[in-house]
């Protein structure tokens, strides 16, 4: 091991795919919301998704041969439900794979989806290692764990570091589900976004929240204010999920939300997704609902307690809004030539589900976000494409 350090800050300059760090008493905590959404949110599932950082990553160049990295990672502990994994950080030299390592201990968060209780439990720091690296100038990127809240302690190598150059690469910003967050991916630049980016050579802002993709204007107004080159927001699942709005409330609360992001982005490409396939909640309108039943094999399910007959009341199901997305889209893209739209069919369909279901019947698998973050750059970022320029 080395015998000198070099210990460097962790500052924004260092930190990409994060709208803002907040200072906490063991270091750096990135958020992928500003303060201003925060202060206005006021549920706490929101509160622990954006938290969570799919898509951050530390990004630097050096000439170290050895980096390591001190973090405060929250783990999840479901009462009932089997262990979860760690997270794990993945590790880019020049954009190639390098190497992954999880951080054990930390704080944990025990949640009883039965009584909705939760328990906050500390713990102690861990240290991340990685080694072995060439000694060459090299940009050396860190993938957070997209799925477990994690403060940044302390950054060591043994060469100094400084901030990586812009990398005149556009920035694409994609809001979204859970799926878009990375919901059993295997790794975070495994998720389909994280895939998708990389595929169509673009820099990722990740603003998929598990279970809280719902319209929420602060989330508009966040999206507003971040710069972008290209916009997606991929709208549905959770709207089922939570049974939050009717139909009636459904359009509006888009055109809405889009004419905020469009307030700060007023000829950005912006594209707009509909849900992919879920069998669930085709036809069959929410709430989303665990299923215990298989908890002693180990498996967790979902399903849904809506009753179809209920569409006529105005309930949502992933048919009406697709129907409704397409629409809204069509109508608004007569004067809006950058708006564009997204049959999330096309991206996870029926062959692909008869293929490759669903394992809880909502979320895809890692095979299934790999595919799905090709289809997606396929579609995007081609010549001809919402996103494509000709350049990536």
């Amino acid at each position: 091991m080395p015998s000198t350090w070099t210990t460097t800050p962790v500052t924004a300059g260092l930190v990409h795919g994060a709208l803002e760090l907040e200072h906490t008493a063991n270091g750096i905590l990135p958020h992928r919301l500003p303060a201003r959404a925060r202060a206005q949110n006021t549920d706490g599932q929101l509160a622990m998704a954006e938290s969570q950082p799919s898509g951050v990553r530390l990004v630097f160049r050096t000439r170290a041969t050895a980096v390591e990295l001190d973090t405060l990672p929250t783990k999840r502990i479901y009462v009932g439900a089997p262990p979860r994994p760690d997270g794990l950080y993945d590790l880019l030299v020049d954009g190639h794979p390098a190497g992954q390592a999880v951080a054990t201990g930390g704080n944990t968060l025990t949640i009883d989806m039965s009584t909705g209780t939760v328990e906050h439990g500390t713990g102690p720091v861990a240290t991340l290692r990685f080694t072995g690296l060439s000694g060459e100038d090299k940009t050396v990127e860190i993938w957070l764990p997209h799925n477990e809240t994690t403060e940044l302690v302390a950054l060591r190598t043994d060469a100094p570091v400084e901030p990586a150059p812009a990398s005149g690469r556009r920035t694409w910003l994609h809001h979204g589900s859970s799926i878009s967050h990375g919901s059993d991916a295997a790794s975070p630049t495994g998720t389909w976004p994280a895939r998708a980016a990389a595929l169509g050579g673009v820099d990722l802002v990740n603003l998929g929240f598990g279970g809280s993709a719902l319209l929420d204007p602060f989330v508009a107004r966040a999206i507003r204010d971040t710069p972008a080159d290209l916009i997606s927001v991929k709208i549905g699942i959770n709207l089922v999920n939570a049974d939050l709005m009717r139909l009636r409330a459904f359009a509006p609360a888009v055109h809405g939300f889009l004419d905020t992001v469009r307030d700060g982005h007023p000829t950005t490409p912006l594209l707009v997704v509909s849900p992919i396939l879920c069998p669930l909640h085709e036809d069959t309108p929410g709430p989303t609902a665990y299923d215990f039943s298989h908890l002693a094999e180990g498996r967790l399910l979902f399903t849904a307690t809506g009753d179809p007959e209920e569409r006529a009341a105005g309930k949502l199901t992933l048919g009406v809004i697709r129907d409704e997305l397409r629409r809204i889209v069509t109508r608004r893209a007569a004067d809006d030539p950058n708006l564009h739209q997204l049959d999330g069919r096309d991206l996870y369909g029926e062959p692909d589900h008869a293929e490759l279901p669903l394992p809880d019947r909502l979320h895809p698998d890692a095979a299934t976000h790999r595919r799905i973050g090709e289809r997606f750059a396929a579609h995007a970022f081609t010549a001809g494409g919402p996103f494509g320029d000709g350049t990536g």
